[in-house]
């Protein structure tokens, strides 16, 4: 490990999302251990993950000025940038992150001799596999020197196009959510976290829970995570004014605190039709609460949990099925605290030092 290497991330921005708080978290940690960083974006958000103030925080994106060029000039001319910043700040080696980033990452460095290393945070099917993917992807990903994945579904999928040299390391976990005592008592309530969004199903979550409400009248629901102004929102509300169900359906909103919000629920539900790695559900189960999760592609949910051992996991696209987990373990308390327990092996797993070590081990052997 060489504390003197400079490195430089490239992400379209530093919002709030799953990539976006992994750069943050190693970016932090890196700069931490004394290596230089560079974090380089196409914007800056309204509220980003924040960074260590030595880390050198670079929007290299489009301009007000630039916006009367046409959308090819403007996606060449965020490459140039890229290169140029490369350029200027010469890292030992170049980080991208996430689908467009990673693209602009591997042409910007062509015939330059910076190791790149990429990562791919989502899963595959849907968002790697387009018409313009499809011509990118055996053109550009050989030249990658290493990539990380967050599941095996992930590697698989790119594994024509990626040297046998990639690695599998899990997200970091927050230290906020490890060693955290359990509660003295349960509430009766099913609890969920993250982003209000489409792939997340939330609106599936409400259709099994009203199966849960009808056995189990005294539990309620409660959703936590900030609004993705993509619509789903409003659908939620709609489901929710549907089914009268007001009392006993929350959405809660965002929260810097879900370490205290969500540890005393009775049972954390996960719905999401796919996922990369999901960090809320890794909270969840560092917070030892009770887990029942949709087994979504590209396998993350199944790369946390062992079905049984340390949580339950039910197939996608099934609100019958959801609605099962959830009043087994309403009904067999035993069972979910046992998993509850288990589930917080999953700092040993996911320590921020675990993980830390991980890539910057991996990061000295691609130098």
């Amino acid at each position: 490990m060489n504390p003197k290497r400079r490195i430089l991330f490239h992400i379209n921005c530093l919002e709030h999302g799953g990539a976006e708080r992994v750069v943050s978290n190693l970016a932090n940690r890196f700069a931490a251990e004394g290596y230089d960083i560079i974090v380089a974006v196409e914007w800056i958000g309204e509220v980003e993950y924040p960074l260590d103030p030595a880390i050198r925080h670079i929007n290299i994106g489009i301009t007000e000025a630039d916006e009367h060029r046409s959308r090819a000039a403007k996606y060449l001319l965020r490459i140039s940038r890229l290169k140029k910043i490369i350029k200027e700040t010469q890292p030992d080696i170049v980080i991208a992150f996430a689908h467009l980033a990673i693209y602009r990452t591997l042409m910007a460095t062509y015939r330059m001799k910076v190791p790149v290393l990429i990562s791919v945070r989502t899963d595959p099917v849907g968002h790697y596999d387009g018409r313009l993917d499809k011509l990118y992807i055996p053109r550009l990903f050989p030249r990658a020197d290493g990539c990380v994945f967050q599941t095996e579904g992930q590697r698989e999928f790119f594994k024509p196009y990626l040297q046998e040299n990639s690695r599998i390391i899990l997200n970091p976990l927050s230290e906020k959510y490890i060693g955290v005592e359990p509660p003295a008592s349960r509430r009766k309530a099913v609890v969920q976290s993250g982003r209000l969004v489409d792939f997340k199903y939330q609106h599936q979550l409400i259709d099994a829970f009203m199966i849960v409400h009808e056995k189990h009248p005294d539990w309620i629901l409660e959703i936590w995570g900030p609004d993705s102004f993509d619509g789903t929102k409003e659908i939620l509300e709609e489901r929710i004014e549907r089914y009268d169900a007001h009392d006993f359906i929350f959405l809660r909103g965002d929260s810097d605190s879900l370490e205290k919000d969500l540890l005393d629920g009775g049972v954390y539900a996960f719905s999401s039709e796919w996922e990369g790695l999901p960090n809320a559900l890794m909270e969840a189960m560092a917070l030892g609460l009770p887990i029942v999760s949709t087994d979504c592609p590209c396998g993350g949910p199944a790369t946390l949990i062992t079905d049984g051992e340390d949580g339950l996991l039910v197939p996608i696209h099934d609100p019958e099925a959801l609605a099962a987990g959830m009043n087994r373990l309403i009904e067999d308390r035993e069972l979910a605290e046992r998993l509850g327990e288990n589930a917080r092996r999953i700092a040993d797993r996911a320590h921020p030092d675990i993980v830390f070590k991980q890539w910057a081990d991996y990061i000295e052997d691609l130098l």
